[in-house]
């Protein structure tokens, strides 16, 4: 069933239109969640804290893809919206090949390079073997994970968001399969979990190649050309777009690394272990807002290219509600079963069990309002306002969060680690606040429309 991005978003609507989307993105997030738990339970702490120092740097790199897709889906719904079909596919065809062109340069210069990156990321001699061989079996299938967080955004611009979910679902299972195999039954450890990531996000980013490219199969509003030349402004206007994204993305994962590198000087293979966990949930959290923004912002740059500002404040607001509500509930979820969570992955260390319920408890609460500041910077991405965009995915991670994590700490201690994030997120809500008060004042006065 397709899903339309004209018309009038109920809060009916809205829901069932993000819905597969947040699906979609949750189930992504399975891969470092599935690797983590087998590795901590079947494999011992050392992996556990090699594959978590690794993945941040995995993820900067595929976060590329979802710059592309976020910044190029929304660019494709305007092209749409203002009526120019043909165009908009030769757009899409253009944006995915280039990005799959992309995540293989990446693939082959990580693979050459991964001994000092993991030296970089603060691997010691214990640790660097398996940091090594978990991230180059990884890179073998980087380009499909690259081209999967792109298609996270075309699937939706395309109408066909149950697609990504049905293609989520599929790399997940096959994710979870390969590890209980590999990693369980067989013992392979932090090779196997590797092994099992890459074949996953292979089959998720290589199939919508296929489907898109095949008129029997796609029944979508967006299809691959056979021949479609490069036009560089448009590949230029859709990473420029979507640089919000992934510099929020980049960001949230430089900001892990400086997390570990405190940690391991603080507390050493433990706190980064803790860290791991908490952010195994963040994960989850965070995948509910990027898969609504994921959702929304075609739907927001389809009314923005019609010029239907109308539908645009609509969705502003019931946005702004239906994300404040998602993340009160989540930040109940996590302060009451905070422990059995840390049971789950360290349950096997009575004092890191402890180390990490406090963790969760207190990094947790900055969901309260997190998903605000990230809806902004998706609002203005939709809007195509890529500067502003990035303004705001820029200050909320790199910037007030790096501070706080490296200030924090020095006059609180660990638990000024944990905190850092709350306070980074009560500054960029004040400053979101800001940009759309002074960059899209008509979302919120019907007279300055």
């Amino acid at each position: 069933m397709n899903i339309e991005l004209s018309g009038h978003y109920t809060y009916r609507r809205i829901v069932k239109s993000v819905l597969p989307s947040i699906a979609m993105v949750l189930i992504t997030s399975v891969y470092s969640i599935v690797d983590g738990f087998f590795i901590a339970n079947f494999a011992g702490k050392s992996g556990f804290a090699a594959i978590n120092l690794m993945w941040p740097a995995l993820m900067i790199m595929g976060s590329l893809g979802l710059m592309v897709g976020s910044g190029g889906g929304a660019l494709v719904a305007k092209v749409k919206g203002e009526g120019y079909t043909e165009k908009a596919n030769r757009i899409f065809t253009m944006l995915v090949r280039f990005t799959g062109q992309l995540g293989l340069v990446l693939a082959v210069l990580f693979a050459l390079f991964t001994p000092a990156i993991a030296r970089w990321l603060g691997a010691d001699e214990g640790m660097m073997h398996e940091c090594v061989v978990y991230s180059r079996i990884c890179m073998i299938g980087l380009p499909g994970f690259v081209l999967q967080m792109a298609f996270q955004s075309f699937y939706m611009a395309a109408e066909r968001p149950q697609l990504g979910t049905v293609m989520s679902v599929v790399s997940g299972v096959v994710n979870i399969v390969l590890d209980a195999l590999l990693v369980w039954l067989l013992g392979w450890g932090v090779a196997g979990a590797a092994i099992a990531t890459a074949v996953a996000q292979l089959v998720g980013g290589l199939f919508p190649v296929v489907y898109f490219s095949t008129r029997r199969l796609n029944r979508g509003s967006l299809k691959m050309l056979r021949h479609t030349r490069v036009i560089w402004p448009y590949i230029g206007k859709a990473c420029s777009n979507g640089l919000s994204e992934y510099v929020g993305n980049i960001a949230m994962n430089i900001v892990s690394i400086c997390y570990n590198l405190q940690l391991m000087r603080h507390l050493g293979e433990d706190g980064v272990a803790a860290y791991g966990v908490v952010m195994y949930i963040a994960f989850v959290y965070a995948a509910v807002f990027i898969g609504y923004n994921i959702a929304i912002t075609p739907v927001i740059g389809f009314h923005y290219g019609a010029r239907n500002l109308g539908e645009q404040r609509s969705l502003f607001r019931k946005s702004l509600a239906v994300i404040g509500l998602t993340g009160v509930a989540m930040t109940i979820l996590s302060e009451l079963f905070s422990s059995g969570l840390a049971q789950l992955f360290v349950g096997y260390d009575a004092s890191l069990t402890a180390l990490t319920t406090k963790a969760i408890r207190i990094y947790m609460l900055c969901f309260l309002i997190c998903g605000w500041s990230m809806f902004v910077s998706a609002l203005f991405t939709a809007m195509q306002n890529g500067v502003v965009s990035a303004v705001a995915a820029f200050a909320r991670s790199l910037v007030f969060e790096l501070a706080a994590v490296w200030v924090l700490p020095a006059l609180f201690g660990i638990d000024g680690i944990w905190w850092s994030v709350n306070v980074a997120e009560a500054l960029t809500l004040i400053l979101c606040a800001f940009l759309v008060w002074r960059y899209a004042p008509q979302l919120l006065d019907r007279r300055r429309a």
